[in-house]
């Protein structure tokens, strides 16, 4: 009997830099976005498969929670990078099996944008979960919403950054949000219910 195939959830995720869009920058929680990551990790990688693009304070975060697991968590995590970044990929990045790099095309927004369309587009997920980040999380929702309109979209607001921004422009879309993301810091928990039919 065939193994069923594991579900996977995306997550669109960073740390907003200083030097970029104080809007950004100015309302994130970085302890809330490191503890959300962390939190995802553990609670999706032994069930599901996840798959983010590999920005460099994000990957360092989900190699520690897949060693802490053990070797059989590797095959429950897909990293994707563009080779445009070769020259910046984190070292962590040794730790994963399943990377896929895509081409470096003409300028940094065009190798970015292929590879948000390769990642998301190519994939069947279920769930996308976005935190913290910069003007990328909303160009990923953008993406997942049309490849993926019944799987369901999780902006984790207490992260503040982009996520905030996204639950403001969904909530003002009239979608169904679930309010304790907005202030709800026990991120294991909301993750294992939020995430349950799926797990």
């Amino acid at each position: 009997m065939a193994k069923k195939p594991l579900n996977k959830i995306f997550l669109s995720a960073s740390i907003p830099l200083q030097e970029r869009h104080p809007q950004y920058y100015e309302t994130a929680d970085f302890i809330a976005i490191r503890d959300a990551v962390k939190a995802l990790a553990t609670v999706v990688i032994p069930r599901c498969q996840l798959v983010w693009g590999g920005h460099p304070s994000i990957t360092p975060l989900i190699r520690y929670v897949v060693e802490k697991m053990g070797a059989n968590s590797k095959n429950h995590v897909t990293l994707y990078q563009s080779m445009a970044f070769a020259k910046y990929f984190p070292k962590d990045n040794v730790s994963f099996e399943r990377i896929i790099y895509t081409l470096e095309m003409q300028s940094i927004d065009e190798s970015l944008s292929l590879m948000r369309e390769k990642m998301i587009g190519e994939n069947s997920f279920v769930a996308g979960i976005f935190v913290g980040g910069m003007e990328g999380i909303l160009d990923e929702y953008e993406i997942f919403s049309k490849h993926h309109p019944e799987a369901i979209a999780i902006p984790i607001a207490s992260t503040g950054a982009a996520a905030k921004i996204l639950f403001n422009i969904m909530d003002g879309m009239n979608l169904e949000l679930d309010h304790r993301l907005l202030n709800d810091y026990a991120y294991m928990a909301l993750f294992k219910d939020l995430l349950d039919d799926y797990l």
